[in-house]
């Protein structure tokens, strides 16, 4: 769906790259659409802002959007944000709704709020700066500009007051800190209007005293997947300069025709670029900075394909706590220290997907035949520099360290990969451990966390041995065969196989976990521990090709409808001890829906599960984000607040607050003393009364 630009008023680009200095859910008649279901409560229990959840869940939710929904035969251009539920309630709900979300949230992590540390600081940025003699604002703004002119984009337009990010903290409180600027910048012919906010990021920073500033893989991982995602759908073809219409890369060399430029538009090309930009330099701090040696107990650069796990353990730690140096208008780290020296899978996988996620995209090898054109036009030297030949030559012996977005990626992803193998897969048992304190492994298997992990490497897999990925990771090409690629197969085949053998229970349900030499775990079993098996179980079938982990996918599945969903109330439980969807959960449930709709529905001969029929799938979609994303009421559900994407617009002389008549509301009107960021928040599940 085309997003057009904000007009935005001409501002010194210094200052707009730079922070500036410096109630209640409105009672407005509510005209949720009517559900059959009885109402149910979702009152808020944390709303606490986990980056790793909120970033994971966004993913997942961007996944089973727009993506999805014209998988699934829809034509985006009828979509309207402002038409509820048309062309039909899944269509919005997925087109609209979990897509627009996804891109939100998003930017209020990495433009608006301040959660992190500023890009003015990245590695990249200061190297520039320094080699141009140019102040590191002044610098930060001429790139900024440099990236606008490659797709496009009018400089005088780039949106003021961002706070750019090139690494995000691992959580903090996503009430705002000052009032919302809600006043008019533009009025639309139809009597909308543009709110000052949404071109002017000032008023939208987060209290930098409430932050959690500790650098943690599975935050700072899970944002990076957000950006490579969005970064490459923004940047997979070009444009027409003149109408802004989007056309299909034929040659790494079309946007150097007079009418075309990179970018499938100029606004979202220009975030494309930004989005990648913060990319590198986070890549870039990463490799240099975040990599922890077990031996010296100290933190160092990763050697990337020199790497070789045997010689010590050289891997990213669990927490780094930051203290802040720079200025409150541009934090930096002046000190970097240790927390947590451990070595956990949930960090390593959610960094391994995004690294190979962006693999894709920058991959330069001439033995790749899959590779895009218009990925290729973006690191061809401008406005990205191109990969070190060295890198991309068949011979890995003559690797050396660069600094190109291939290079620095390239080094981070196979760390990562081979740290995933050596220090996390115990391989007499054949499956993924949780944890390793950088000398000895850990004997838990987590189920969930186990299944992600697979989903992981069947993205790396692609990725290394030249396969599309994001969008496009589910078509069929032919692979290099390289060894990382096979060995990352085998590790996903023996964890599928150990999954069948070692978790299933009689009843169809997967255990929550498994320890070695004592078995697997006798609680009841959690719906998170379900999602993450079938998610594992279908990477499986997708990777190997292999109908046997299909089959199973779809016996989890059954059994999960089964044992979990509730008629009376429409949602799905959670678990015996508590009733609570997290970010965590929230995103690995969206993520199944899509794969039972994409890979596991009834499709075949003799395939009759009710449970799999296309149709009760979308319903179980359409409910969870019904009844659990936006919530019955204004005060409830994960959702904290919406923006103009999502058709809550802002309409002069109306009272604001929820001007679409929804469950959620805009984001000065979301809650406390200036309103809420739109992000998810956990929720309690609680029978309740009356009906919708």
């Amino acid at each position: 769906m085309k997003r057009m630009p904000w007009k935005v008023m001409a501002t010194s680009a210094a200052v707009s790259l730079l922070l500036a200095s410096g109630c209640s859910a409105v009672g407005e008649k509510e005209n949720k659409r009517s559900a059959e279901a009885p109402r149910l409560h979702v009152p808020v229990a944390d709303d606490q802002f986990d980056t790793a959840g909120n970033m994971f869940a966004y993913s997942e939710f961007e996944l089973s959007g727009e993506p999805l929904a014209e998988g699934l035969g829809l034509d985006l251009d009828t979509l309207d944000a402002r038409k509820l539920d048309k062309p039909t309630k899944f269509d919005y709900t997925a087109g609209i709704e979990s897509y627009e979300y996804s891109e939100e949230a998003m930017y209020e992590v990495v433009e608006k709020s301040g959660l992190g540390l500023h890009l003015i600081h990245g590695p990249i940025a200061k190297k520039r700066a320094e080699q141009q003699q140019k102040p590191a604002d002044q610098a930060l703004a001429d790139r900024f500009y440099e990236l606008a002119d490659s797709v496009g984009y009018p400089r005088e337009e780039i949106f003021r007051n961002m706070f750019p990010t090139f690494i995000e903290y691992a959580g903090g409180d996503p009430h705002y800190a000052q009032k919302v600027d809600t006043d008019v910048y533009a009025e639309n012919d139809d009597g909308t209007y543009v709110p000052v906010y949404q071109v002017d990021f000032q008023s939208l920073r987060w209290d930098r005293g409430k932050m959690e500033k500790v650098l943690t893989p599975a935050a700072y991982g899970g944002v990076f997947l957000k950006q490579a995602l969005w970064a490459g759908d923004f940047l997979g073809n070009f444009h027409q300069k003149d109408s802004d219409e989007e056309v299909e890369a034929k040659t790494p060399n079309d946007d150097q025709r007079g009418n075309v430029a990179l970018g499938v538009s100029s606004a979202d090309g220009l975030q494309g670029m930004i989005l990648t930009e913060q990319i590198w330099n986070k890549l870039a701090f990463i490799r240099d900075h975040l990599f922890y040696d077990a031996k010296r107990q100290a933190l160092t650069k990763a050697a990337g394909s020199r790497y070789n796990p045997s010689g010590g353990f050289v891997y990213l730690p669990h927490a780094v706590e930051v203290a802040e140096g720079g200025s409150e208008l541009a934090p930096d780290a002046a000190k970097l220290v240790v927390k947590d020296p451990r070595s956990l899978l949930a960090d390593q996988w959610l960094m391994l997907w995004p690294a190979a996620e962006f693999f894709g995209m920058t991959d330069q090898r001439p033995e790749n035949q899959n590779q895009n054109p218009a990925f290729l036009a973006v690191f061809d030297g401008s406005p990205f520099p191109k990969a070190a030949k060295e890198n991309v030559d068949a011979d890995p012996a003559n690797d050396r360290t660069a600094d190109d977005p291939y290079s620095v990626n390239r080094d981070v992803l196979l760390q990562v990969f081979r740290n995933i193998d050596a220090m996390h897969f115990n391989e007499q048992a054949g499956a993924f451990v949780t944890e390793h304190d950088g000398h000895a492994q850990g004997k838990r298997v987590d189920t969930f966390h186990a299944g992600y992990t697979m989903e992981a490497l069947r993205i790396f897999e692609r990725a290394i041995d030249g396969l599309p990925v994001g969008y496009a990771s589910g078509e069929s090409a032919k692979g290099l065969g390289t060894p990382e690629g096979k060995r990352a197969l085998e590790m996903i085949r023996r964890q599928a196989d150990f999954i069948l053998k070692h978790l299933m229970r009689k009843d169809g349900l997967v255990a929550n976990g498994y320890t070695i030499g004592q078995g697997p775990d006798q609680e009841e079993p959690t719906l998170l521990a379900q999602l993450g098996a079938i998610r594992g179980l279908t990477a499986a079938f997708l990777a190997t090709k292999n109908e046997a982990y299909r089959d199973a996918a779809r016996r989890v599945y059954e059994a999960m409808d089964r044992h979990f969903w509730d008629e009376t109330w429409h949602v799905y439980h959670t678990g015996e001890k508590e009733d609570k969807y997290t970010p965590w959960l929230a995103g690995a449930l969206s993520g199944v829906f899509r794969v039972a709709l994409q890979n596991l529905n009834n499709d075949q001969a003799g395939e009759t599960a009710k449970s799999l029929e296309r149709e009760t799938i979308i319903s179980r979609y359409v409910d969870f984000y019904d009844r659990i994303v936006d919530g019955p009421t204004l005060s409830e559900g994960m959702q904290a607040s919406e923006f103009w994407d999502t058709g809550d617009v802002y309409i002069k002389g109306k009272t604001l607050g929820n001007t679409d008549r929804d469950h959620v509301p805009q984001v000065q009107s979301a809650g406390g003393k200036y309103g809420v960021a739109p992000v998810l928040r956990t929720v309690k599940i609680e029978a309740g009364s009356g009906s919708d």
